[in-house]
């Protein structure tokens, strides 16, 4: 069972941050370690990396997604690690065929989109796509990852979270010092208002592109249905504050760890709640690939269907046209 993001890398003050400061310099010496070693497989189509410096979600598949849309390439492809499944690779996904055990809940939604790889090792999974007559590599998640040399590196930064407490794990959420995460991006996409004034970091001469996580045009909302909402992210209450701002009625509310496997007593449960208070079931994409489809065909589900807004996106169409041919 996964753990939830711990509560005290978003506080500012916190006798577990102290505590565990010391123990931050070894993460952080193994992970510019890891990043220093070896040479980097240069692949002959272009990389897109779309990726964070923190641990946890901050809206990097959506905004993967959103990218390839804007791109204009005839064969996009989609390179992640497959995280949370078993099988490593290199290999092509396929949603008819692999579950969210195999490779993964986001390369389960990339798949549905694109032709999407899995790889741990990403410079083998480059040798793949160019196999398979990709002309664009897009790379969810892997920013600190050594074995494929990245074009373009995008950090995806969550607005209302930011960089927590600005601490490297294990005593805060980052994955390396803000300095060399800070200095390697080529741009920057902020999801949502920066209410965490990371933007006074932001290196001068890096664009930065504001974007929401918006609920697709074709959902309809109906007040009148009670729904029981239920998900497992890293930060499970935005999914809820979404539901809310488009005004879904909520009469209870499951929040789960991230990548959470619901097990059959957790769906037992939540069938048998949603029969008692007459109400459907409500969940997102990413926690709609972990469930089985017995269950997801047999129950009444909602699953809300979510995607980017850029603020000006042809701006960001700008930055890869020029980034990509030069």
């Amino acid at each position: 069972m996964r753990l939830k993001t711990p509560q005290f890398w978003y506080e500012s003050d916190s006798i577990k941050t102290k505590m565990l400061t010391p123990l931050s310099f070894f993460y952080k010496a193994a992970s510019k370690l890891c990043q220093n070693t070896g040479t980097p497989y240069k692949s002959t189509i272009p990389v897109i990396c779309v990726g964070n410096i923190v641990s946890g979600g901050s809206g990097k598949t959506p905004v993967s997604l959103a990218i390839m849309n804007l791109t204009g390439t005839k064969q996009s492809c989609f390179l992640t690690r497959g995280y949370g499944g078993q099988n490593k690779g290199p290999l092509v996904a396929d949603k008819d065929k692999h579950t969210a055990a195999d490779i993964g809940d986001e390369a389960l939604l990339l798949a549905n989109k694109a032709l999407t790889i899995i790889s741990a090792d990403r410079g083998k999974g480059a040798c793949l796509a160019e196999d398979k007559k990709a002309d664009l590599i897009i790379m969810d998640d892997g920013l600190q990852n050594p074995q494929l040399h990245q074009d373009i590196k995008i950090i995806v930064i969550d607005g209302a979270t930011g960089f927590g407490n600005g601490k490297v794990i294990p005593a805060g959420p980052l994955r390396e010092s803000l300095e060399s995460g800070l200095q390697k991006a080529d741009a920057f996409v902020f999801i949502g208002a920066d209410k965490q004034n990371i933007k006074n970091m932001i290196p001068k001469n890096r664009p930065v592109f504001d974007a929401k996580i918006t609920v697709s045009e074709n959902w309809i909302s109906d007040t009148k249905i009670p729904y029981i909402a239920f998900s497992g992210l890293a930060h499970p209450e935005k999914f809820k504050g979404t539901l809310e701002d488009i005004s879904v009625n909520i009469v209870d509310w499951h929040p789960y760890p991230d990548h959470y496997s619901f097990t059959a007593q957790d769906l037992e449960t939540l069938a048998a709640e949603a029969k008692e208070k007459k109400a459907r079931l409500i969940t997102t994409e990413k926690d709609a690939a972990r469930l089985p489809r017995d269950f997801v065909q047999g129950n009444p589900l909602d699953i809300l269907p979510i995607q980017i807004t850029w603020e000006d996106r042809e701006a960001v169409i700008a930055f890869l046209k020029n980034k990509i041919t030069t």
